[in-house]
């Protein structure tokens, strides 16, 4: 790839700008919590182990830093950490979007008159507010805008006003990227230390009972009930008043401070809902059962006075005495349970924290996630500092228990207390089943914070911050945690707990029943050996030398629950023991005799085999007085004596006890307890044999079991192991290093250390409960590396001295053996795995017997017996010499014998070395830092730093890495996460090399690596992912820049240009120096070969971004995130912050501009993405966004540009060719590629992007111009109104609606319910696919996260976050304007060939369309003027579209509320007419350009004013009339027209303005507008469009399309009178089969406007292009309102147009619309809905012009009428005042007479399309009964007395028909009616009705397919049924029982007759199918239906039968009167309504 021998010599003094006192060992000293550190006790001398362990508890950290680390790696979060003063440099942009006045909010809010639209046409009424623009003033004017200035001059000052004032980092401004990437982020690991849970304070505040009488004492400690273990240690604390304390003095010698306190400090590790705090009460022991004592607690009551307070008095008097006598001992009283449920619950926790968050508006997800962490993990808790919450996130509550259980004396022990807590749990009953003590015990419990004042530790030491004053200190209370907790010990800590249990002394004689057990501490057998070790209780000494059991009355076999806590001396000796003596005690008073009676002794020794004795033990209890040397043997287990020992129940065991220590110094584990002492009996003169356990250990054994304890430390529980990790591990590389001397033979345990070493790495890796970081770096590994790990230091007396007091001075252990047989048994042990890792006689063997090792070590590394000897040891053939001096000469380096190890290890052991490489390569890399530190060769070339055997060995360890990682990736099941995070360890191992060993070296390795993963690897995106993150983490290093070379960018730029991998132009270059510069921007081999790192990452992502394998995506956002990430840190590095080096640096990445442009069609397309019509405003709600533009992106592209002539490229939304296909990056990763670029042209030298420009084809610059228009809009200002909004949204959602939305957002469709479905599936690992350890969200993935994170911003972060990114858009938005600056001035010579001023103008159009800042307008309008001036003529006579763009974005800045935004804007318009004027004396064409813009402007923009527009069109006014040049010409006269044009639009404007609250008044203005337009079709069309926008943004998507097919309409009666091509429509005619409406459009006549006068039908729609555009969208919209069946007749006009094209591809997509359209309507069909029709009727003189006017609206599906008549009570309330609007609830005509003339009424009532009989026989479908619909009917049933319902025989109906103006759906939601009709049913008429309706729900429900037997049984109750028989049957009877008198009424009644015999027949046959139906269940059903129907049958049929003779007489004569038709039957009533016109 490179030949770095190059560099050697030429650059080597160009080096030396690396530092070389680079490495920095640290002594950092641990800090400790308390003020003391915790220490074993003085003047002991110390066991060698105890003396290590303190040693390691106290011993500084030694950490390896490097001096300038971190310069480029931490800059991320330097950005991150400096940002809170970074905004203060930062200047306020103005936006207009944060600036639109807050009154036009409320000027849209407020209540006002209703404005009426007046009925009349005509412009004249529209424009009637026009106004003189002269009345107002104009803004102030550019006062150079006239004066003549040569062009290079502008163009200059334009330049450096636009390079004042510019930020110089701009990544400093760019968000902070959410690095899931960062692999080059090495996380320091926490820093080892005591593990504390999470904890909570408990106060006890006061403890009262009903009656005072005596001394009281509560002790509480916490139990978890699940577990069944109790989880603190106790709490001792006195509540007494100082008259009680008074009570108990003679007992008390002295009262310590500390014994005082009240407050507690709880840890808890494992929080759980099961966890009880438990208070038990205690007293002073007193004569009589627990009941008896508690008697008058029960029944007195102090405050009741009289005799219950005579009584208490007593007792207290009687209380005094007893404490007097008997105050040393104790007696059980009371206790009380409390739940810390909520406290702890990790459920309702999380539930509270959550609500908590969502009212308050604080905490953030990670909380919880913390939570649910602690309760999994400790280790990772306490590892993890990210993660270190409290989670006591409850406030401090006070609680009072009033209630206390009283104790049994009989049920003490701690099963009795897991009972009653279970109990008590299940149920409350626990209170009813025992005696309760009312008292009142207050508590506060709080969460308690991470420093506490004056708090002491268990073992009372003080907790900084301790002020002096204080006297009441704070506890913390130990936890005995449930589960193992994985955290290093870090403090000396060394107490035994003991725990007397229970006495069983039943079978003793004698008076032994008050029973009571002393315990002492003892450290020989006199009674003075006692030791003051004990903790006392509260208020009393801090330490006492014996402790006595509470006392139970008169139980021989008392249970116990005391806690004796005991302070273990450091050094323990045989003679130490505890002492149990047991006395009864004498509770009433007697002469003379003492109240304790001796009743026996036990006791314990405390070593058993030297190893302290913990566990449960039953002792037997001893009569007499002890035997001497009793303490040195167990009781059990005690020699006959003689005397013989007096035993209780002959030598049984009688008293349980269990004893348990909480230790940093005992281990309490076989093997650890093996190892250690194996250990230290080499390190220190001891005398053999030596005891371990129960073993006996000589010399000879010696090396034998140590191997075994090194082999066996494995074995040792985990637990123990991790408490001793930093220990066990010092002790194994003291071992690795230090060859021993045994028996006089030299031992060499390298090899065993090592594999344990490996053994231990594994188990704690493979380890669930312990935590790992994202590098999979095991959390106690990589924190013991970073603090703990330091060289072992050789032993000064190692040697063993054997019996010929001598050593063998070499190093093989099997020297003895003579050296062939030496040889022979290393090459079985080789063979065996068991390899001595440095013996040189042994090495020499290697190549021949393993074949492993020789294949993967070079020939160089595998001939290492001879050159290795000299190292270590001088070879020495001579046996039997040896040495005087006790130790080998020659010591070993820890790395090298590391290194080595690594290298001959084999099987299982080198499997899991590489696995874990971390950790090796860690401790390689401290170990050669030190190992340099302590020579001293900072200053020696690095080259002789480290042997070249030891580079052989590292050569070797990373091609046997790599090729493992190889190996890995291509397994049949990919292990890519292991080969992932081997692949990072290597990188780092390799970056950390760079700092330490020769860079040359280093360089080379690296390419060994790439060559070698290249050649093994076969998927592209695997390997590139894996050689990205590879260099990632290199190029992340301090001194990158300078191991790039990077000063040699443009100095020794390539000589010749090379073959490029981006731009395929540069063979345009012509001279030699243009082929220079060409080349720098390219990625050359020569290139790659001088900057070594940044060639190999750009061709890993040039690689990357020109694959299409599956799963790239991932790699190319890792690759640009490599990238992105290392621009950012060289912008923020403080050593890169002169221009001059940045310049360096940018040269440095130029071949990036290349890869970038060739990338382009792959960025994500942020122009596409957001509809650019909600552009004037950053905050529009919601759903203006998500409906602003519901048409298709590309359909909208065809619209602007014509799309058939494939000449002019640049209307595509991006100019170049097309381009090969590629999958496209996410919006996020192409943000990251821009912001590079950007960056680059920031900084690059301006010249030579310009010199670059100048030759460049005009492919690529086009190509440069679609990046800078991606750029405009990816970078555009979001506005800080969004994440307001969000924030106070989420603020009011509570957690369920959430759920809800979730639901909704999972079934719905679309980008939404995807997100929310990936949300819900967990995200795997985003390297590599499904990879799920250590999972992290990606922003993107979870909208809830950021939202919530928002909720912890306060309005400050966000107004600074609005700052920063308002910079940031400001800043690359003038970067993109000095692009195209450069593009011009660099291409002006070329005569801006090739459409390229077009493709200029559309970036700048692009930017005025987004919200730009002030400071960014100026200069851009600057721009634009410029380019006017330059290049005017072209400007106006190219680039028509553009101009018509610019026209628009221009007009819209003129409205701004900014004046400095107004003033550019102004001059810049006035400028452009001028010009157009001057280039073709005729500026009809940018008139009506301009006037069509602002049409477009007033109809789409809701935020524009006009009063400002006004003001603007005044000045423009005062130009052309300050104009002197212009004054001879017609060019002022023409300006006041146009501005006369405008102000009568803007008239239209402040119409719309009035009506913007009535949807429907709106659109009536808007139809008005547009129809007074009909003869400027151009206007008409921007309206129609409008409309359609409006419509759209309603969701009323058939209504929008009609718009755009009337628009459609226009286009062709205009394209006809042009053109005669027989695939045009014919004009509006061929659009009759869309909608009959459409031909109102063809009322244009030819002799009114001609289409070629110059400025008519000019815009960009009069075009074929432009036809099909707008059918296409109409298309669009149709399908998306439902109306499939209008879509296919849409693309009947379209087809035959692209079939005259030839434009298949439009063809293809439109076919499969069309088939889309067609499986729509055969899938939904009856499914769809169509609208629901309403007739609303206005009456009062309130409403002027609407007053008795009726329309009919069009309302979405399913609307009610109760919501229609809501919004328009609502909307004229507003109007009128809510008293003022009444809604007519009923349909009946209304009587004006009746109406109250001050009120104004509205009736609404639900309409139904009506047909006449001939329509429906062409209404077949759904489709067609709800399309083209003009007449509506409703029904009003009245009686002729004036009620609206009465009995059926006088029951009216009256169904009246409307017909509207124009057919629905229209361009309008409502449309007026122009026609009533009305015509009565008679009573007779109306239950014909009535039955047929019946009948045909019958024939429906039995005939339907497939049936559906719960409709038809519905429809069968309601006819045959027993309840509604009176139904049908009741009908029968009023109507049919008798023949009517009326001969008129004959045929009716024939008609119901027949009616009714059809109906029965219905249901016969109903009852038949339902039969069949039915299940066996339902057989009861149908016969009581089968007996309604028979027995209806029965009543109807005499009914049925009887006929009307006269109607069934012989007709003789025909009269043509007699058969009157339906409708003028004598009986209807025709009422004809005069039509009215709205």
């Amino acid at each position: 790839m490179t030949q770095l021998n190059n560099l050697d010599s030429e650059t080597v003094q160009e080096l030396g700008d690396f530092p070389e006192d680079d490495l920095d060992i640290v002594f950092t000293p641990k800090e400790c919590r308390t003020l003391q550190p915790s220490l074993p006790e003085e003047s002991v001398e110390l066991d060698p182990h105890v003396k290590d362990c303190v040693q390691a508890y106290i011993r500084e950290w030694l950490i390896v830093n490097r001096k300038n680390q971190g310069n480029s790696e931490t800059c991320t979060f330097k950005k991150k950490g400096s940002r809170k003063d970074f905004h203060k440099t930062l200047q306020k942009q103005t936006f207009e979007s944060e600036t639109l006045d807050s009154n036009d909010a409320s000027y849209q809010a407020a209540p006002r008159p209703l404005n009426v639209l007046c009925d009349e046409t005509g412009r004249t009424t529209l424009t009637s507010c026009d106004f003189d623009l002269r009345s107002l003033q104009p803004d102030p004017r550019l006062e150079n805008l006239l004066k003549h200035v040569n062009a290079e001059d502008f163009e200059r000052q334009n330049e450096e006003a636009r390079r004042a004032n510019r930020h110089a980092e701009l990544f400093a401004l760019y968000p902070a990227v959410d690095e899931e990437d960062a692999v080059e982020i090495r996380p320091i690991p926490d820093c080892p230390k005591e593990h504390l849970g999470n904890r909570i304070l408990v106060k006890l505040q006061t403890l009262k009972f009903d009656i005072e009488i005596e001394p009281l004492f509560a002790c509480i400690a916490l139990y978890d009930i699940k577990e069944r273990k109790k989880i603190s240690e106790n709490f001792h604390c006195d509540l007494n008043s100082e008259q009680f304390k008074g009570f108990l003095r003679t007992h008390t010698p002295c009262i310590d401070s500390s014994s005082q306190a009240r407050s507690a400090v709880f840890s808890v590790t494992y929080p759980s809902s099961d966890i009880y705090l438990v208070v038990k009460i205690e007293k002073v022991l007193q004569q009589g059962e627990i009941g008896e004592c508690a008697e008058p607690y029960i029944t007195l009551k102090e405050s009741e006075g009289g005799k219950s307070k005579e009584k208490a008095e007593k007792l207290k008097v009687q209380a005094e005495s007893f404490c007097q006598r008997l105050g040393k001992y104790r007696m059980p009283f009371a206790w009380a349970p409390l739940s810390l449920a909520n406290f702890f619950n990790v459920s309702t926790l999380e539930r509270e924290i959550s609500e908590a968050e969502s009212l308050n508006g604080k905490g953030s997800t990670g909380d919880k996630k913390a939570m649910m962490l602690q309760t999994r993990r400790p280790s990772e808790r306490s590892l993890n500092s990210e993660e270190n919450y409290s989670t006591s996130n409850f406030k401090t509550t006070t609680l009072t228990i009033s209630n206390f259980i009283k104790q049994e004396g009989d049920r003490l022990s701690d099963e009795d207390l897991f009972k009653f807590l279970t109990d008590y749990k299940r149920s409350s009953s626990l209170q009813r089943r025992v005696k309760s003590i009312p008292g009142s015990l207050k508590l506060e419990i709080s969460p308690a914070s991470e420093v506490l004042n004056c708090c002491l530790t268990p073992e009372l030491l003080q907790v900084k911050p301790f002020p002096e004053n204080r006297s009441r200190p704070q506890k913390e209370i130990l936890e005995f945690p449930v589960r193992e907790v994985y955290v290093p010990h870090t403090v000396y800590r060394n107490l035994l707990y003991v725990y007397p249990q229970r006495l069983n002394f039943a079978n003793r004689l004698g008076s032994s029943r008050n029973i009571t057990i002393k315990i002492q501490f003892m450290c020989g057998e006199d009674a003075t050996c006692a030791m003051p070790i004990i903790f006392g209780k509260s208020s009393g000494p801090e330490f006492v030398q014996e402790m006595y059991t509470a006392i139970t009355y008169h139980n021989k076999s008392p249970d116990f629950y005391e806690e004796v806590k005991i302070k273990l001396p450091a050094k323990l000796t045989g003679k130490h023991h505890l002492l149990f003596t047991f006395y009864h005690i004498s509770c009433q008073p007697k002469q003379g005799v003492c109240a304790e009676t001796l009743l026996g002794y036990s006791w314990l020794p405390i070593l058993l085999n030297d190893r302290l004795q913990t566990g449960h033990y039953c002792l037997p209890v001893a009569v007499d007085k002890l035997p001497l040397n009793y303490s040195m043997h167990s009781p059990e287990k005690v020699p006959s004596q003689t005397p013989p020992i007096k035993w209780v129940e002959g030598h049984k065991g009688v008293f349980n006890i269990e004893v348990q220590a909480v230790s940093s110094v005992h281990t309490q584990d076989n093997h650890l307890e093996k190892f250690f002492t194996l250990c230290h009996s080499l390190e220190s003169q001891v005398t053999f044999p030596i005891r371990v356990m129960d073993q006996k250990i000589t010399e000879g054994t010696l090396e034998h079991e140590l191997k075994l304890s090194i082999i066996c430390l494995n074995s040792s529980r985990l637990e123990p192991l991790v408490l001793f990790l930093h220990l066990v591990l010092e002790k194994l590389f003291q071992l690795a290093v230090q060859p021993m001397v045994i028996a006089g033979q030299t031992a060499n345990f390298s090899q065993f250390a090592f594999e344990s070493v490996v053994a231990i790495v594994n188990s704690l890796h493979n380890s669930k409960d312990l935590s790992k970081d994202q590098h999979g770096r095991n959390c106690l590994l990589a924190s013991y590396i970073y603090y703990v790990f330091r060289l072992p230091e050789p032993q000064q007396d190692i040697a063993r001295l054997g019996a010929a007091g001598s050593a063998n001075l070499p190093e093989s252990r099997y020297y003895t053996c003579g050296r062939t047989s030496a040889v022979s048994v290393g090459s079985k042990l080789l063979q065996s795995r068991v390899m001595s890792c440095s013996n040189p006689d042994i090495a020499g063997v290697q190549t021949a017997t393993d074949e492993e090792v020789k294949n993967i070590m070079s020939s160089k590394v595998a001939d290492r017996g001879s050159s290795r000897m000299s190292f270590y040891i001088e070879p020495n053939n001579d046996t039997s010499n040896t040495c005087a001096s006790p130790r080998p000469t020659n010591k070993k380096h820890f790395h090298e014998e590391l290194a080595l190890q690594m290298v001959v290890s084999t099987g299982m052991v080198r499997e899991t070395v590489f696995k874990y490489a971390w950790f090796f390569f860690e401790l390689l890399i401290k170990s050669m830092a030190q190992h340099v530190n302590n020579v001293d060769k900072q200053d020696s070339p690095r080259r002789s730093r480290f042997s070249d055997r030891f580079k052989d060995d590292i050569t070797t360890i990373v091609n046997v890495v790599t090729s493992e990682i190889a190996a890995l990736l291509v397994k049949v099941q990919k292990e890519t996460e292991q080969a992932e995070k081997i692949n990072i360890s290597l990188a780092f191992f390799l970056y950390d090399l760079l700092s330490l060993m020769d860079r040359g070296f280093v360089f080379n390795l690296i390419k060994h690596y790439c060559n070698q993963l290249s050649s093994k690897l076969n998927t592209l995106p695997t390997l590139i992912s894996m050689r990205l993150e590879f260099l990632r983490i290199l190029c992340s290093h301090e001194y990158y820049l300078n191991l790039n070379l990077f000063f040699m960018t443009s100095v020794s730029a390539p000589a010749s240009p090379s073959p490029s991998l981006s731009s395929q132009n540069s063979s345009s270059c012509s001279s030699f120096q243009d082929q220079k510069i060409a080349s720098m921007f390219d990625l050359s081999a020569e290139y790659r070969q001088q900057h070594f790192l940044t060639g190999l990452l750009f061709t890993e992502l040039a690689a990357a971004l020109d694959t299409e394998a599956e799963g790239i995506s991932k790699v190319q956002r890792k690759a640009i995130s490599a990238v992105h990430s290392l621009l950012s840190s060289h912008d923020l590095d403080q050593r890169c912050l002169k221009p001059e080096v940045k310049v360096k640096i940018a040269a440095l990445y130029l071949p990036l501009v290349g890869i970038i442009l060739d990338a382009l069609p792959q960025l994500y397309d942020f122009t596409v993405s957001e509809a650019r019509s909600g552009k004037g405003r950053a905050g529009t709600p919601d759903e203006d966004q998500e409906s602003a533009n519901p048409i298709n992106q590309s359909v909208a592209w065809a619209i602007a540009g014509n799309q058939f002539s494939l000449l002019r490229t640049s209307n595509a939304p991006l100019s170049s060719l097309p381009y090969k296909q590629y999958n496209t990056l996410s919006p996020d990763t192409t943000r990251n590629l821009l912001i590079c670029f950007l960056w680059i042209m920031k900084n690059a030298e301006q010249s030579l992007i310009r010199k670059w420009i100048a030759d460049l084809p005009s492919m690529q610059l086009n190509r440069i111009l679609d990046l800078l228009f991606i750029c405009v809009s990816c970078f555009e200002y979001k506005g800080k109104q969004s994440s307001d909004k969000v924030s106070t949204q989420v603020l009011q959602k509570s957690r369920d609606v959430k759920a809800r939305l979730e639901e909704a957002l999972l079934r719905g469709e679309g980008a939404r319910g995807e997100m929310m479905k990936r949300c819900r599936t967990p995200a795997g690992n985003d390297r590599f696919p499904g990879l799920n350890e250590n999972l992290r969200w990606r922003k993107e993935q979870t909208q809830w996260r950021q939202a919530n994170e928002r909720l912890d911003k306060t309005k400050a972060d966000l107004d600074q976050e609005a700052l920063i990114s308002g910079n940031l858009a400001t800043e690359a938005n003038l970067i993109i304007l000095d692009m195209q600056e450069n593009i011009i001035q660099a291409s002006s010579a070329a005569d801006c060939k090739d459409n390229l001023l077009g493709s200029v103008l559309k970036v700048l159009v692009n930017s005025l369309s987004c919200d730009q800042s002030t400071t960014y307008l100026t200069h851009c309008f600057a721009t634009l003027r410029a380019l006017i001036a330059k290049f005017g003529d072209l400007l106006f006579e190219e680039e028509m579209e553009q101009c018509a763009d610019l026209c628009q974005r221009v007009l819209h800045h003129c409205s701004s509320s900014i004046d400095i935004t107004r003033t550019q804007a102004c001059a810049t318009l006035y400028l452009l007419m001028r010009h157009s004027y001057s280039s073709i004396s005729n500026f009809s064409r940018v008139k009506m350009q301009v006037t069509m813009s602002l049409a477009s402007l007033v109809g789409k923009s809701s935020d524009f004013n006009e009063e400002y527009l006004r003001r603007s069109l005044r000045t423009i006014l005062a130009y052309a009339e300050e104009d002197v040049d212009m004054q001879p010409t017609q060019f002022p006269i023409q300006v006041k027209e146009l501005l006369r044009n405008l102000n009568n639009i803007l008239s239209d404007t402040v119409k719309m303005r009035e009506f913007q609250e009535d949807p429907e008044m709106l659109m009536d203005l808007m139809y008005r507008i547009a129809k007074g337009y009909q003869t400027s079709p151009d206007l008409r069309l921007t309206w129609l469009q409008n409309m359609a926008e409006k419509h759209a943004k309603k969701k009323c998507y058939t209504e929008a399309a009609m718009c755009l097919v009337h628009a459609a309409a226009l286009v062709a009666e205009y394209l006809s009178m042009l053109e005669d091509h027989k695939y045009l429509p014919v004009g509006s005619v061929s659009f009759q089969n869309i909608s009959s409406n459409v031909l109102e459009e063809s009322a244009v006549s030819d002799d009114i406007l001609s289409p070629d006068e110059d400025g008519i039908c000019s815009g960009r729609y009069f075009s074929e292009s432009g036809l099909v555009g707008l059918l296409e969208q109409a298309a669009e919209l149709f399908s998306t309102g439902g109306l499939y069946e209008t879509v296919n007749e849409v693309y009947k006009i379209v087809i035959p147009i692209l079939e005259a094209h030839r434009d298949f591809r439009k063809l293809t997509s439109t076919h499969s619309k069309l088939q889309k359209a067609f499986d729509s309507i055969i899938n939904k069909g009856q499914k769809r809905m169509f609208g629901t029709y309403f007739r609303v009727g206005f009456y009062g003189s309130k409403f002027g012009d609407l007053d008795e006017l009726e329309f009919v609206y069009k309302e979405p599906a399913i609307t009610k009428l109760p919501e229609i008549s809501h919004r328009l009570e609502g909307f004229y309330g507003q109007c009128f005042g809510e008293d003022a609007v009444q809604v007519i609830k009923d349909s009946a005509p209304v009587d004006r007479g009746k109406l109250d003339p001050n009120k104004a009424y509205i009736q609404i009532t639900f309409v139904e399309p009506y047909f006449d009989e001939y329509e429906m026989k062409d209404r077949v479908t759904y489709f067609e009964k709800n399309f083209n619909l003009r007449r509506f009917m409703y029904t009003t049933p009245f009686t002729l007395d004036g009620r609206p319902r009465g009995d059926l025989s006088e029951q009216y109906k009256r169904n009246t028909i409307l017909t509207t103006m124009h057919a629905f759906p229209y361009v309008k939601t409502r449309i007026g009616v122009i026609q009533k009709e009305e015509y009565t049913l008679t009573p007779i008429e109306v239950a014909i009705e009535d039955m047929q309706k019946k009948t045909l729900e019958l024939a429906v429900a039995t005939n339907q397919e497939p049936p559906d037997a719960k409709m038809l049984q519905m429809v069968l109750q309601g006819s045959v049924g027993a309840t509604v028989n009176q139904g049908p049957l009741e009908v029968a009877q009023v109507f049919l029982a008798e023949i009517p008198a009326d001969p008129k009424l004959y045929r009716h009644h024939n008609k119901l007759r027949l009616c009714f015999k059809e109906f029965i027949m219905r249901c016969g046959e109903a009852v038949e199918k339902n039969k069949r139906l039915i299940t066996a269940d339902q057989r009861e059903y149908q016969l009581e239906l089968k007996k309604n129907y028979n027995k209806l049958k029965e009543n109807l049929r005499p009914m049925i039968e009887r006929k009307i003779p006269e109607l069934y007489k012989p007709i003789v004569k025909v009269r043509s009167t007699t058969r009157d038709s339906f409708r003028n039957s004598s009986f209807k009533k025709h009422e004809a309504h005069s039509s009215q016109n709205i």
